[in-house]
This record gives C-alpha cells, sequence and structure tokens, in this order.
C-alpha cells in the first residue's frame, strides 16, 4: 500500500552548515531528523579546506561517536568565488587536504564547480577549465577521491551539453556529477530537462526548493517552489538512481550571500527536512513502481 512506502533514512543527508554554523548544532540537527548522514562544508566558520589537523580531528571523532556518515566534502574549488583566475596551486593544496580528509572518513566524493569567467573569451575560458578540470581528476584519481561537478557557477554550471563534453574530454573515472533541483530557479534555467540530458552520470543530488520574485531568489520548502523537486526525485529514482539526497535548503544560510546559520535556523533545516521525507513519501514514491530505492 503507499502508506507503507517509506524512503530509506540511510539514504538522506543534509550540509551541516545550513543548519548551524557551530559543529555541534549541526550534528544536532541531523540528529533532530533521526537522519546517519551528514555532507561537510564548513564548521564553527571555518571552510573544511582550511581546518587545521586538530580541529578537523575533533570533528572526524564527534562523527564516529555519533555513528554519523559523511556523504561527501563540499569544496570550494572552482565555485562562485573561485573564478578562472585563481592560481590553480590554491585549488591543487585545497583537492590534497580534503583528500585526505575523505580518508580520515571514509568519504570519496569532493564537490567542485567549473570556474566562472574573469575576462577570457569563451574559447579560452573553455579551454582552461578543461585543463583544469582535467588536471583535478587526475590528481583525484591518484588520492582515491572522486570530484563531482555541480550544476551551479562556472563555465558548465548550466549547461548539460557543456556538463556533458566536461565529463568526456576528461575522460576520467574520478569526474562524476551533482544534480541540485533547485539551482535552475536562480540560474535561470529548467533543471529537470537538464537532469534528463546528464541523468546517467549524476552520482550524488542536492535538494532545495525557490521561487523568483522581483527582488531576486526566495528559498522555499522542498515543494513549495518552482524547482519541480518532486519531478525530479521522481526521474532519479525511476533512473535507478540509489545514491545520497543531501538536503540544502538555503532557508537560513548561503554561503554566496555571505549569509550564515542564524536564529531559527537549525528549526528550519529541521522543517526542510521533515517536508522533504513527506514529499518522497507521499509525492514521490507513490507514483512510481518499481524505482529503485535502494530498500
Amino acid at each position: 500500500m503507499h502508506s507503507e512506502l517509506r524512503f530509506p533514512v540511510r539514504r538522506l543527508a543534509g550540509i551541516g552548515d545550513e543548519a548551524a554554523v557551530d559543529f555541534e548544532g549541526q550534528v544536532a540537527a541531523i540528529r533532530a531528523l533521526d537522519w546517519r548522514a551528514v555532507e561537510l562544508r564548513a564548521v564553527d566558520a571555518t571552510a573544511m579546506g582550511d581546518l587545521d589537523p586538530d580541529a578537523f580531528r575533533r570533528v572526524a571523532d564527534r562523527l564516529r561517536a555519533e555513528q554519523i556518515e559523511v556523504v561527501g566534502l563540499a569544496s570550494r574549488i572552482g565555485n562562485w568565488a573561485r573564478p578562472i583566475s585563481v592560481p590553480f596551486d590554491e585549488e591543487l593544496a585545497e583537492l590534497d587536504t580534503l583528500a585526505d580528509q575523505c580518508a580520515a572518513l571514509d568519504c570519496r566524493y569532493i564537490r567542485i564547480m567549473s570556474y566562472p569567467n574573469d575576462g577570457l573569451t569563451e574559447a579560452d575560458w573553455a579551454g582552461r577549465v578543461l585543463e583544469r578540470i582535467a588536471a583535478l581528476s587526475r590528481r583525484a584519481e591518484q588520492l582515491g577521491v572522486t570530484l563531482l561537478h555541480e550544476n551551479c557557477a562556472g563555465w558548465a554550471g548550466h549547461s548539460a551539453d557543456r556538463m556533458l563534453r566536461l565529463l568526456d574530454e576528461v575522460g576520467s573515472p574520478a569526474l562524476k556529477l551533482l544534480f541540485d533541483t533547485g539551482n535552475g530557479v536562480p540560474h535561470g534555467y529548467d533543471a529537470s530537462d537538464l537532469l534528463v540530458k546528464i541523468l546517467p552520470h549524476v552520482a550524488h543530488v542536492h535538494v532545495k526548493d525557490a521561487v523568483s520574485t522581483p527582488e531576486g531568489t526566495a528559498y522555499t520548502l522542498p515543494g513549495d517552489g518552482d524547482a519541480r523537486v518532486a519531478e525530479c526525485l521522481r526521474l532519479l529514482l525511476a533512473a535507478g538512481y540509489s545514491g545520497v539526497l543531501s538536503l540544502e535548503p538555503h532557508l537560513a544560510t548561503r554561503p554566496h550571500e555571505n549569509l550564515q546559520a542564524v536564529g531559527d535556523a537549525a528549526t528550519l533545516f529541521i522543517r526542510a527536512g521533515q517536508r522533504l521525507s513527506r514529499l518522497l513519501d507521499h509525492a514521490v514514491l507513490p507514483k512510481l513502481s518499481g524505482c529503485g530505492t535502494g530498500r
């Protein structure tokens, strides 16, 4: 019966600093949802790539004690604040640091983007991006991690054709795609249309929803916006996606706007997580037959 359908809790996670700046608050929010996994971007207002060894050790020990799995590290490599002109040595250094953290956390995924332009011609921008991500992917292969390119900032951020070209020209098993359900709204494209073209290459998913307003993008609970979140999730599951759905609601935390979790951020994060679970159980799974939910 439809009422008995439940999405596996072990496949639900959230980006911790969406709920709280402090690490204890992040753990508490994940626990409040009765989830068992987290994606890490920053703890105690420090990006993972900048954590000193003692701080990282405390994070790793706490997660082990709580039996919370880390499903990915959301890096700054190639992101909205790292244009193509940023020194490449800085990118390689961050990758090395995060790969060491992945080894300690038994995690293999590192989120990247594909470098906003900084005055280059379209052809030079594309060439430089492809060169850099090929080099990063070779290093990732050596380090035993997998890079996940997100449909967000950069040369391949908004175009399925460019994402597929990126994968084809880099040609590395250490490069896959991360699909974010809500990024199409602020960036002006239909995310579900893009998803159809890249489905076989999606290895990780972020969940958010949003609407466009005269003042800009406003983020909503999953299912309340214009991102067609339920449709995207149905497409993924029907295609056999068996990975994690990682909540990134942007209700209180938006790094690209220098907005960190404050006030009732944890409450909003928990509410978004509860809504995601309901959306899956009542608007996604019942409309699928025999989908690969991994139960």
